[in-house]
């Protein structure tokens, strides 16, 4: 499988743009998730920072990548928390932008933050929000061969589980039993155990002002791509993929995606490209209208 944990350089030449002067306004503040806050996603941040007129920062959990992979999910999100209520210029409120695994610790941010400032707008690109069915791949040397190693011990282990953050959102089909037992981070997230469903994470999920979930066309990191919408796969099996609007998650509402969009909060956007491979007129036209309400 492609490697969930590359980072593809962004599609944006706009050198120009990207290190102009332009004035920040006192507009709403916004925070951009990913693995690391330097080279490209730096950039990056400045650049929609420069864009909307608003001011960005990018929040690094832990060490950068390496505890993007080891970090246990719950963690990373409650070190975002933490670090979200120590930044004075959120307390009115603020956006997010999302990246790929970030995603999932943005929404732990949203849903499981105590007395946290309120999230606005939440863009997300290529979130793994329904899970991935199958197991990433890690490419950034000797550490990342331990790592899969110990993935294919089996997959909902509690050592991995504890051990290899992104073993908290493989889901399975097939192997609804021992995800919804021992996944330690998706279940949670998306309310998906029955007898523990807390309606204060679907209360805070609900309270976005707009959820953006862009999907890239050509994603082969995401399996299924489909999932950055919340689509997935039955329970059963490969052999049938749900949109968003057919899964149980959505017809139950069980963390408020369908109260989202019965009044149009929720927008469905589809872009060309490979995971995170966004073309600069696709954020001008799909994020940065969201960095500047």
């Amino acid at each position: 499988m492609a490697n969930i944990l590359r980072r593809p350089v962004l599609l944006l030449t706009v050198a120009a743009v990207l290190f102009s002067t332009a004035p920040v306004s006192n507009s709403i503040p916004f925070i951009l998730f990913h693995d690391k806050c330097s080279g490209g996603v730096s950039n990056f941040t400045q650049l929609l920072s420069n864009l909307s007129g608003s001011p960005g920062s990018c929040l690094e959990i832990g060490n950068g990548e390496i505890d993007t992979w080891f970090m246990p999910l719950m963690h990373q999100a409650n070190e975002a928390c933490e670090k979200v209520k120590m930044m004075k210029e959120l307390s009115q409120g603020y956006n997010i932008v999302a990246q790929s695994q970030g995603n999932l610790v943005a929404r732990g941010l949203i849903e499981f933050c105590d007395d946290a400032p309120p999230v606005i707008n939440y863009v997300s690109l290529g979130g793994p929000h329904a899970g991935i069915a199958a197991i990433p791949k890690c490419s950034s040397g000797p550490i990342c061969a331990i790592a899969e190693d110990l993935m294919k011990l089996e997959i909902y282990n509690d050592f991995v589980q504890d051990h290899i953050a992104p073993s908290g959102y493989v889901k399975i089909p097939g192997e609804m039993t021992k995800y919804l037992d021992h996944s330690k981070y998706l279940p949670k997230l998306n309310n998906e155990r029955p007898d523990q469903r807390n309606s204060t994470f679907k209360n805070r999920f609900m309270s976005l002002h707009n959820l953006v979930l862009v999907m890239f066309q050509n994603d082969t990191t995401l399996v299924p791509k489909e999932t950055s919408w919340f689509g997935y796969y039955t329970d059963d099996g490969f052999d049938s993929l749900l949109s968003t609007q057919q899964t149980k998650l959505y017809i139950e509402d069980w963390i408020g995606l369908k109260a989202l969009d019965d009044v149009g909060k929720v927008k469905y956007v589809s872009v060309s490209g490979d995971h995170l491979m966004i073309a600069y007129n696709d954020v001008v036209k799909y994020v940065v209208p969201y960095l500047m309400a």
